[in-house]
């Protein structure tokens, strides 16, 4: 008598189981979604230029080093200096 109780406990545990099963929902997982704005494109597409440009011209290099030794690439010192001071100032103030 007492295993047939408790087969009948048993029975009714597992269906109130079961039910609680069914009643579970099922739960999507969300994804992350992350938009550049157009300010961030434009800044990379500016950085992807800067980086493709060399440092150093080497066309300009190359011409003035074949004007100075032909002589005619003549550089007056005063006017460098007064650039070099103005831009100094420019900067500063």
């Amino acid at each position: 008598m007492r295993i047939n109780a408790y087969n009948r406990v048993s029975k009714i545990y597992e269906a109130q189981n079961i039910s609680k099963v069914k009643n579970v929902k099922e739960v999507t997982a969300k994804q992350d979604e992350v938009e550049i704005s157009k300010v961030g494109r434009d800044i990379s597409v500016a950085r992807e230029a800067v980086n493709k440009t060399p440092d150093i011209r080497l066309d300009k290099v190359n011409n003035i080093i074949e004007r100075m030794e032909s002589g005619a690439y003549n550089i007056d010192a005063k006017e460098v200096a007064n650039k070099i001071v103005d831009k100094y100032f420019d900067e500063t103030i």
